[in-house]
């Protein structure tokens, strides 16, 4: 507990420092943009003093050289210079396409009047020429800066979040199969004597159908077993008939409900065969069964029905049970999501994690009315 809250505390205190470099590097950001802007506001009253000097210039007897460099040297910041009236006199550092086009220019005059506030220059006695000047292209970047680092810095944010994330849950998959694993060795322990016991059974001639039953459930056993061994390694795909390994669990399942379940299984007559692997598929229909009788409170009606089209094999399966919400179709396929009081929310997340990784197949919520059942698909490639 201590080392937990040790650790939140580092990623609180990282969170915080992250967000004191963010503010730095805006108001560091901002400052400078500040300061640059200051400096244009400058170079543009030099300039503005300059043209003044040039218009009152006697051109024969004044030196106006260094007015002119002083002019020419602005290359950069765009300039529009008006009358009284607004009229266009002139225009520096723009693109040709505005400047030679009026409809253009009166437009980005418009726009561009707003950006700062012009210098006034009386060139004759209640004559006046306005220069309007916007920014430069530096300028301009250096606005946007602070939002181009920012976002890179969310984007390593995520990358950085995403890694801890996978390898939190990697760390936890493993936990998952090591306990998967240890379970199946724990149970073959007593499966084995009561293979023992079931021999013995058979030997003192107790009755048939008893034997049979404990026979099966043992099978059952087993196949729960080789489940759980095979969590967190690649399981064994082989040519399988599908219909009658489902038709095998439904068999076995609908023997151990109650008679108000009301079980319905339909399917082609012929095989289907495709790539699986037995004891996962098995598992696959027990979670998707229990789970419509979950749904329906133990009574209701079942429908297990096979289709196939050219390229799939499609299983549905129906119940009359509570409905859900069309908002959660595609949360209760997630981890730890249930509606059960008791419950850890694992079985149809399990489920699809056994039909889309395992035998790349599609599982979804096929339909749906709450208070009237649901129905949920599971689609695999047919062989070609």
């Amino acid at each position: 507990m201590q080392f937990s809250d040790r650790r939140n505390t580092t990623r609180w205190i990282i969170i915080a420092i992250s967000f004191l470099i963010i503010l730095m590097i805006l108001w560091n950001t901002y400052s400078f943009f500040q300061i640059f802007k200051k400096e244009e506001q400058q170079k543009m009253e030099i300039w503005a003093s300059s043209y003044n000097t040039i218009n009152k210039a006697n051109l024969e007897n004044d030196d106006i050289e260094l007015p002119r460099e002083i002019m020419d040297k602005n290359t950069t910041i765009p300039i529009v210079l008006t009358d009284q009236k607004g009229n266009i006199m002139g225009m520096r550092n723009i693109p040709d396409e505005i400047v030679n086009d009026s409809i253009k220019a009166k437009a980005f005059f418009k726009k561009f009047q707003n950006q700062n506030t012009p210098i006034i220059i009386e060139y004759l006695p209640g004559e006046l020429q306005y220069v309007y000047y916007g920014n430069s292209d530096l300028l301009n970047k250096l606005k946007y800066y602070p939002l181009a680092l920012v976002s890179i810095i969310v984007l390593f944010g995520g990358l950085v979040y995403n890694f801890y994330k996978s390898t939190k849950m990697a760390t936890q998959n493993k936990l998952w199969a090591g306990m998967a694993k240890e379970t199946a060795h724990q149970i073959g322990t007593p499966l084995s004597s009561l293979i023992g016991w079931l021999e013995i059974m058979k030997a003192d001639n107790v009755d048939e159908t008893t034997v049979s039953e404990i026979e099966k459930d043992i099978v059952r056993l087993q196949t729960i077993t080789d489940r759980f061994s095979k969590i967190g390694s690649e399981p064994i795909l082989e040519k399988v008939n599908i219909i009658k390994e489902t038709e095998e669990s439904i068999d076995y399942l609908k023997s151990r409900f109650s008679k108000q379940v009301e079980f319905s299984f339909n399917a082609p007559t012929y095989p289907i065969d495709i790539n699986l692997n037995s004891a996962l598929h098995s598992w696959t229909i027990e979670n998707l069964v229990k789970n419509a009788i979950d749904a329906m409170k133990g009574r209701g009606k079942l429908d297990v029905v096979i289709l196939e089209d050219a390229r799939f094999v499609k299983i549905r399966v129906s119940d009359t049970g509570k409905g859900i919400p069309k908002n959660q179709f595609r949360q209760i396929f997630e981890p730890g999501f249930t509606t059960k009081k008791r419950g850890w929310g694992l079985g149809l997340s399990l489920t699809k994690r056994i039909v889309e990784e395992y035998h790349s197949g599609k599982i979804r919520v096929l339909s749906s009315e709450v208070g009237k059942g649901t129905c949920i698909q599971v689609s695999f490639k047919k062989l070609d």
